[in-house]
């Protein structure tokens, strides 16, 4: 009992990610944001149409996840040949090479682990929604709040543009559909993973299945 009081008082609380300040929540008019009064962070809003956008942007990174792993990245010319790039042969590539631990590194965190977050947050968003399965819902946030920081897209789209943008003056570059499907997943990780925090969802997840 005493634990459940404790867990009561701290949810009417919340604390600045960027100085600490700790703050009582208030009730916030739809559309309306709290900030810090110390540095001006946003500390959380209130916003009754976030799980319907954040649930269509989960499923069209979904799409756009797959689109980006089926089809060329891009088409390079040199010497008269042309070579395509997938993000499956450029990990074959370094395979190949003797790379194996970079290999792996791309892999998981290129492939995997983004793949896993998308599809974590979606189920999690329907969940959300539904207002169903609660135990499940506190397992996929717990794994979200896990596997956001090695998510790597973002790093590897701009490392890819870096490497494209040195070479240019050198080979002609084509820019494939997958390309600019990870351009536009990119996107839709950084706004759902970094754009909103993760204490948004626990937020939602607590109005949801505790009434607070």
């Amino acid at each position: 009992m005493m634990h459940k009081k404790a867990h009561d008082d701290l949810s009417k609380y919340v604390m600045c990610d960027r100085c600490n300040s700790l703050y009582r929540k208030v009730q916030l008019p739809a559309g309306k944001r709290a900030r810090c009064k110390k540095c001006g962070a946003i500390l959380y809003r209130y916003d009754p149409a976030y799980l319907d956008r954040a649930l269509a942007l989960a499923l069209s990174g979904i799409i756009f996840f797959v689109l980006a792993n089926l089809f060329p990245l891009i088409r390079v010319g040199l010497w008269g040949k042309e070579h395509t790039l997938t993000l499956f042969s450029a990990i074959s590539v370094l395979e190949g090479g003797g790379f194996y631990i970079v290999a792996i590194g791309v892999t998981l965190l290129v492939l995997v682990i983004p793949l896993l977050v998308i599809v974590d947050y979606a189920v999690l968003i329907l969940l959300l929604k539904l207002g169903k399965r609660p135990e499940m819902a506190r397992r996929l946030l717990v794994s979200l709040s896990h596997l956001i920081p090695w998510s790597m897209v973002d790093i590897f789209t701009v490392s890819v543009l870096i490497a494209l943008v040195k070479l240019s003056g050198k080979v002609t570059i084509h820019f494939g559909v997958a390309f600019w499907a990870l351009v536009i997943y990119a996107g839709i990780d950084l706004y759902l993973t970094r754009a909103r925090r993760i204490g948004t969802l626990w937020e939602i997840y607590e109005r949801r299945y505790h009434g607070q």
